[in-house]
């Protein structure tokens, strides 16, 4: 089935919601690896439990790449949360697949790029999740300099974040995303997964979420 954009992002955070992929918490926020307090956590690796949820997200991921992103010769997961994601997208697609290591590997050939992957070729990356942009385009980088052409991204979900969305253009990669931050906290309130007076301190915290205190 096809979907336009917006009604896509309300059923992907709908199901992201459901199994707990993404958790919503602002009176009890998560402490991220970064050491940011936030009060949402996203863990895509669990759609891949769920079969339904599993399918439907590949098939979702193909037909963007598809609609936007012609003529593409390879699918790259970025390691390591979109790799079996990635490899899905790619076996629905019938394209060669490779991931993209975050650091080479310290034996062997000490590859950063895993899989065969000609220079000269159209690649989109998938992603699972998006958050300031860092590593999604560190693979974005080594795709490059691997001597292939990005043509885009393509995630399951996306923050949103100001530095995120800068830091893409600058790079010039065109990024979509099948659900975002807005869309879940819409859903989550649609769903009573939260309360409408914690709003404000969801939209506070997306703002500048490397100094928000939730404390305050």
């Amino acid at each position: 089935m096809i979907y336009d954009m917006k009604t896509l992002e309300r059923l992907v955070a709908e199901k992201l919601l459901k199994i707990k992929a993404v958790k919503l918490q602002p009176a009890n926020p998560f402490t991220w690896a970064s050491g940011w307090k936030s009060p949402i956590y996203c863990d895509n690796r669990k759609t891949l439990s769920y079969p339904e949820i599993r399918t439907f997200i590949k098939l979702q991921l193909a037909r963007v790449i598809i609609e936007k992103y012609e003529n593409v010769d390879a699918i790259a997961g970025v390691a390591t949360g979109a790799i079996a994601q990635g490899a899905l997208v790619a076996d629905e697609l019938g394209l060669p697949f490779v991931y993209i290591r975050s650091t080479p590997k310290d034996h062997g050939l000490e590859n950063l790029i895993e899989g065969e992957l000609k220079p000269g070729s159209k690649v989109v990356i998938v992603e699972d999740l998006v958050s300031t942009g860092g590593s999604s385009l560190k693979a974005v980088e080594a795709v490059r300099n691997f001597g292939c052409d990005v043509i885009g991204m393509v995630a399951i979900f996306t923050h949103g974040f100001p530095q995120s969305t800068s830091a893409f253009k600058a790079a010039q990669v065109q990024l979509t995303t099948l659900s975002n931050y807005d869309a879940v906290v819409e859903e989550g309130l649609r769903t009573g997964y939260i309360d409408e007076d914690e709003i404000a301190t969801l939209q506070e915290w997306r703002k500048d979420p490397a100094k928000w205190d939730p404390d305050k």
